[in-house]
């Protein structure tokens, strides 16, 4: 809950919009563009005089044109999609008007539980790398470990677990990394790029082998939002877990998970 605050002892009228923009760049092919999905404009009260402090009580819907979906807030590298509300208060042709905005989250609309929703269950080997070009250079060691599902509920962590069975050198330190994959798409064609929204650290040290070590990341509210595809951009997500060795050695494993937000 947010408070607007405007001072004023005239008359005014007092508007409030709705403004929800998407944006989306690439900085090699893609240049800015700007699409206002809503915009609603209204006049509250008219002609009035405030006294103290006064509390005007308003709601609208939030309808979209063309009867298009509303996005959940997203803050992204590439792609944004965000709602802002802002106040105008009129004092009269010989003072300036005052304005304030804000954002605000909206969550879209909720879907039915995903009742069909395997675990994710990997084998790390030095077989199952890709990209490797001398497999005989990559030290020998199985990894092994589940992640609870591959759609996750975007109100709840990702949770697993990680089992080291062996490895032929010491293990500095295992991490879990959450990466957006943004689309973008304009009458030039699709960008597409992949980037880190946060990495946590689960694991330090030579860690004792056959053990399981849990998985636990909450996903962030305003850098994450559900997996979304349209026929101008996407918004994917995957998970790396990643290996470090003790002479800096990297180890990755990619999975490609969906986000979504259940009815309750």
């Amino acid at each position: 809950q947010e408070n607007f605050l405007l001072v004023c002892n005239n008359w005014v009228d007092f508007i409030v919009s709705f403004t929800l923009t998407h944006t989306h760049t690439h900085s090699l092919s893609l240049s800015l563009s700007l699409s206002h999905f809503i915009y609603i404009y209204f006049t509250i009260c008219i002609s009035f005089s405030l006294s103290g402090l006064t509390s005007i009580p308003f709601e609208v819907s939030l309808t979209t044109r063309s009867n298009r979906p509303l996005y959940d807030t997203y803050h992204g590298v590439f792609i944004s999609v965000q709602y802002f509300i802002k106040a105008e208060l009129r004092r009269g042709l010989l003072n300036k008007p005052l304005f304030k905005q804000l954002e605000f989250v909206m969550e879209g609309q909720r879907v039915d539980v995903v009742k069909e929703n395997p675990p994710i269950n990997f084998n790390i080997t030095p077989q199952s790398l890709e990209n490797i070009n001398e497999i005989k250079t990559v030290p020998n060691f199985k990894i092994t470990g589940v992640i609870d599902r591959a759609i996750c509920d975007i109100e709840k962590p990702l949770a697993g677990t990680i089992v080291v069975e062996h490895s032929a050198k010491p293990i500095k330190s295992i991490e879990l990394q959450l990466v957006r994959v943004e689309t973008c798409g304009c009458a030039e064609g699709y960008a597409k790029d992949a980037t880190e929204i946060q990495n946590i650290q689960i694991a330090e040290g030579d860690v004792m082998r056959n053990f399981k070590i849990p998985i636990h990341m909450v996903f962030p509210r305003l850098f994450t939002c559900v997996t979304t595809a349209t026929s101008n951009f996407k918004i994917e997500y995957e998970v790396n877990i990643v290996i470090v060795l003790e002479d800096d050695h990297l180890i990755t494993e990619n999975f490609p998970i969906k986000l979504y937000r259940p009815r309750s």
